[in-house]
């Protein structure tokens, strides 16, 4: 029985008539060619069966195998302190972890304010250096769209820019606003408010698309306009407060949808200092990153945070495993839980 022959990177070279250092170069994503020639190798390496050591350890990630692999330094980088960002963070090291990679956590100054700056604390960081940046929800979209540029391969943990070349992961909270209308709806809720800053980041201003789209596919297209619910920044805790119980005690709502993380907790606080209760006067659905233990019965959608940091691992060893593959956006959906704080009304 004759042996399978070996295909190495010489056996791809030869029939294409190319350098081996081209096809490393074309099957590791590199510059210095043309996509027509990084294709043709590609195909032609596919073809063959032939995988780099940085694909079979894709592989295997994508199957969440151990393997002994080349050990990589990722960094993430993160706009201030917040749970989600150690949420993700978990997510990442268990997964990159797990294959012997190493994770670099790095908070962005508030102080960079201008490209200069960035660049800057870029390179004093090694970030140029790195094998893969993670991009997390919160930077600065100026800020954002510079990072996209760099040529290191990258995935986005948010929702993506329109035209974005990049892999990206988020926990879908356009489903998550779609699935708590529902459940609202199902239960007899005619007249929900929505509270929730709606600027300036994509993942508020989707939340709020999704609120207006599903109030309208149900046939409420009367509570769409954000002047009549609690939509500002809540930098002025006590004018926003002050907004809220207006909008509590007006009687034209019989349900609260609190879009934002951090915010039911103050939706409570309003509600009790207005004498009411929730669900008997007011039903809540929160859309918290995580159970709060002080309101563990709260009705939500489960936002899947920590899934999303270990996809998103799982995207960024498949994009250096295969450079050529197209982009994916990756949405993970959650269940509903439906807790107590919700109550049928006719």
């Amino acid at each position: 029985m004759s042996r399978k022959k070996i295909v190495t990177l010489k056996t791809i070279a030869a029939e294409l008539n190319l350098t081996i250092h081209t096809v490393s170069k074309a099957l590791r994503g590199l510059p210095g060619m043309s996509e027509t020639t990084r294709k043709l190798v590609a195909e032609r390496a596919r073809e063959l069966g032939y995988r780099t050591k940085e694909q079979e350890a894709g592989m295997s990630a994508e199957r969440i195998l151990l393997v002994n692999a080349k050990p990589r330094r990722f960094v993430i980088l993160m706009k201030g302190d917040m749970r989600f960002h150690h949420q993700q963070l978990e997510g990442l090291q268990i997964r990159l972890n797990e294959l012997g990679h190493i994770l670099i956590p790095l908070l962005v100054p508030s102080t960079l304010i201008i490209k200069v700056d960035l660049e800057e604390w870029l390179e004093r960081n090694g970030v140029h250096y790195m094998d893969g940046l993670f991009l997390t929800a919160a930077l600065p979209e100026w800020m954002e769209s510079d990072l996209l540029k760099l040529p290191i391969p990258k995935v986005l943990i948010n929702y993506p820019p329109d035209l974005a070349e990049v892999d990206s992961v988020i926990w879908d909270v356009e489903y998550a606003v779609h699935r708590s209308m529902e459940s609202l709806y199902g239960y007899g809720h005619r007249h929900i408010l929505y509270v929730g800053n709606i600027e300036p980041l994509r993942g508020f201003r989707l939340r709020w698309h999704a609120f207006v789209t599903a109030a309208e596919r149900l046939g409420l297209a009367s509570i769409t306009e954000p002047e009549e619910h609690v939509t500002g920044h809540a930098a002025d805790r006590a004018k926003w407060m002050e907004k809220l119980r207006e909008r509590l005690s007006s009687g034209r709502f019989t349900a609260v949808l609190s879009a934002i993380p951090d915010t039911a907790e103050w939706v409570y606080a309003a509600v009790g200092s207005l004498s009411l209760e929730i669900p008997a006067d007011l039903s809540l659905v929160g859309m918290e990153h995580e159970e709060n233990p002080y309101f563990s019965d709260m009705s939500r959608p489960v936002l899947l945070v920590r899934e999303v940091g270990e996809r998103a691992a799982e995207l960024m060893l498949r994009r250096i495993a295969n450079p050529m593959l197209p982009y994916e956006h990756v949405r993970l959906k959650g269940p509903f839980l439906e807790g107590r704080t919700i109550r049928r009304v006719r």
